[in-house]
């Protein structure tokens, strides 16, 4: 949610042809515990944002994780996904041990300023002022990637 907490959500996401999250996504972004901005932004979702509903059963390593990060997985794998946004570490190991594709909140942010769509300075500057946390090592490191 730090992405699309962090005002820069249209450019970031825009980086893909479409994205799909599954149904446990939409709820979390939807559920009044949420930002505001995140709130309005999946009100009204962009085009290239579909939600779809998992149909595979969930499995017992799946099942000890959050309903989102379960679902994103078990949909990623339903769909022979190119790639999948996972930021809990536990999740990312599921995930790899599916061999699924993934990249993070910072690998979004190393491809945009890659392409040039964001300032990266500013971008890790608000992430920092939201509820995402990674090490000041890890935010140095993508930092000075981009120097």
């Amino acid at each position: 949610m730090g992405v699309l907490n962090d005002g820069f959500h249209n450019r970031l996401l825009s980086c893909s042809s479409k994205i799909i999250i599954p149904q446990a996504v939409y709820s979390e972004l939807s559920d009044a515990s949420a930002p505001a901005p995140v709130q309005a932004w999946i009100a009204t979702p962009p085009n290239w944002l579909t939600v779809q509903p998992v149909s595979q059963p969930s499995d017992a390593i799946a099942d000890l994780l959050d309903p989102g990060e379960r679902e994103a997985i078990l949909l990623a794998q339903e769909l022979k996904a190119d790639l999948i946004l996972l930021d809990d570490m536990k999740a990312r190991r599921a995930a790899t041990e599916r061999g699924l594709v993934i990249t993070g909140t910072l690998g979004i942010l190393d491809q945009a300023a890659t392409m040039k769509l964001i300032d990266l300075a500013a971008a890790v500057q608000s992430l920092q002022n939201t509820s995402f946390w990674a090490s000041d090592s890890l935010f140095q490191k993508l930092l000075d990637k981009h120097s």
